[in-house]
């Protein structure tokens, strides 16, 4: 059954003026949110993010990864560009939900990382499923982005799906102290393309 269209208005940020469109799953019973600046119905490519929801991130600043960072950057990038569209996914902990990722930060506090951690718990590396994106951005009328990732899975997922990945625009941000390990296991276990500064297991200043 296709994603509805349930609401859509208006989402004043300090990066500029988001329309806001609430899609519900209702084979998965999930909500999905697309925030859309500009004519994303053209058939040049649109630039794009398709950002998983991150509760402790996005919401409650946490430095022990990048994803508020990513969050913050991706919608001034898209504002800046006048035309483009973030899909806010909600699939908290890459997929295995918000109690559960709390339960991986606590092993990781004893020393696991974070695919360790997920192994640990039961779960996959990644348990997110991006078929829902792929058709959410065919019912915006989108069929070619610039994609803003350092996740070659999205860029996978996306393509096999049918849509037509133009570029990729990379996102580094957010890097410090604390997310360090977060981001080497982002590279070097789930194959993310990240500055190669932030491979090296010693580099732990802020940037």
């Amino acid at each position: 059954m296709l994603l509805q269209r349930v609401a859509e208005t208006q989402l004043p940020t300090p990066w500029g003026k988001f329309q806001l469109v609430g899609f519900h799953d209702p084979k998965r019973k999930q909500e999905l949110l697309a925030l859309i600046i500009g004519d994303v119905t053209t058939p040049e490519p649109v630039l794009a993010r398709l950002h998983s929801e991150c509760l402790t991130g996005d919401a409650l600043f946490s430095l022990r990864c990048d994803c508020g960072f990513q969050l913050h950057t991706a919608m001034r990038t898209i504002a800046e560009s006048g035309r483009g569209v973030l899909l806010y996914h909600r699939q908290e902990g890459r997929g295995i939900g918000l109690l559960n990722k709390l339960r991986a930060y606590a092993l990781q506090d004893q020393g696991a990382d974070t695919v360790e951690a997920n192994h640990q718990l039961g779960f996959a590396a990644d348990e997110r499923d991006f078929s829902q994106c792929a058709q959410l951005f065919r019912l915006l009328g989108i069929g070619s982005l610039r994609l803003l990732t350092n996740n070659p899975h999205k860029v996978a997922a996306l393509q096999q799906a049918g849509l037509k990945i133009i570029e990729r625009v990379p996102l580094h941000v957010g890097h410090n102290a604390h997310n360090q390990q977060y981001l080497a296991t982002k590279a070097t276990k789930l194959g993310h393309w990240l500055e190669q500064s932030l491979h090296h297991p010693n580099h732990t200043a802020c940037e």
